[in-house]
């Protein structure tokens, strides 16, 4: 567990870490670029690098967070990858199901894998579940994430590297994007962001705009017309700290 600078959440749980290529979004991985920091600064969880690797250990850490919060379940991983046991999977779940304090958010690119096991798995009303949709080859994820017995299902337009044009927000229940960051960053269009932003509007769905990124994120900040856009989901029985 660790504190996370992510803007939409508020820690971070990595029972697993490591991960594989899958789509275009994952060209710029930061998750890869700070596993390999990691291992050459020697801690233990990453003695494997970006290696798909479980961590039976770390299951048990949010039974000991009393006060209720948001977490990222797997920021340096995907829960849905392929390699990963179902069982391990269902353990996961089985923590959430366990820590009704907690809002546990999952967020995959292996959507496919998703629906297939998603009626294999317990839905507690306090698991968010969501896709990454980084370019319009990837909007069939959406699909598939609607058929999955969620409380709340979101999207990750992030990163943002191409206009996605019209978007089908039904039974989706949230919006994120944002704009690549780091070395070799790839431009996001402000116009790719507004035609969301509108879409969102047009669908009463919450729109969170994170960052536009670049080399210098700090720099470029994310204000969306003189704005900042950090719409949550509305708050509900099982989130409790908006």
């Amino acid at each position: 567990m660790s504190a996370t600078k992510i803007e939409w959440t508020e820690t971070t749980w990595n029972p697993l870490t490591g991960c594989t290529k899958v789509s275009s979004g994952c060209k710029n991985c930061y998750a890869e670029k700070m596993a390999l920091r990691l291992q050459a600064m020697g801690s233990a969880n990453y003695i494997n690098g970006f290696n798909l690797t479980m961590h039976e250990h770390v299951l048990e850490m949010p039974f000991k967070w009393k006060k209720p919060r948001l977490i990222f379940v797997n920021s340096m991983s995907d829960l849905f990858h392929e390699d990963v046991p179902l069982v391990f999977i269902q353990k996961v779940f089985n923590v959430a199901k366990r820590n009704p304090q907690h809002t546990f958010q999952v967020l995959t690119k292996r959507s496919e894998r998703l629906a297939t096991l998603a009626p294999r798995l317990e839905w507690h009303p306090n698991i968010w579940v969501g896709v990454s949709v980084e370019a319009p080859q990837y909007k069939d994820r959406i699909d598939h994430l609607r058929k999955v017995p969620a409380a709340l299902r979101f999207l990750s337009c992030e990163p943002l590297i191409a206009d996605l044009g019209e978007l089908n927000l039904d039974n989706i229940q949230w919006v994120i994007v944002g704009g690549e960051s780091g070395i070799g960053a790839r431009p996001i269009d402000k116009e790719w962001v507004i035609s969301i932003r509108e879409q969102c509007k047009t669908q009463s769905v919450p729109f969170f705009f994170k960052q536009w990124g670049g080399v210098n994120k700090k720099k470029t900040g994310h204000e969306l017309d003189g704005k900042v856009w950090h719409s949550f989901p509305q708050k509900t029985e099982y989130c409790c700290i908006f």
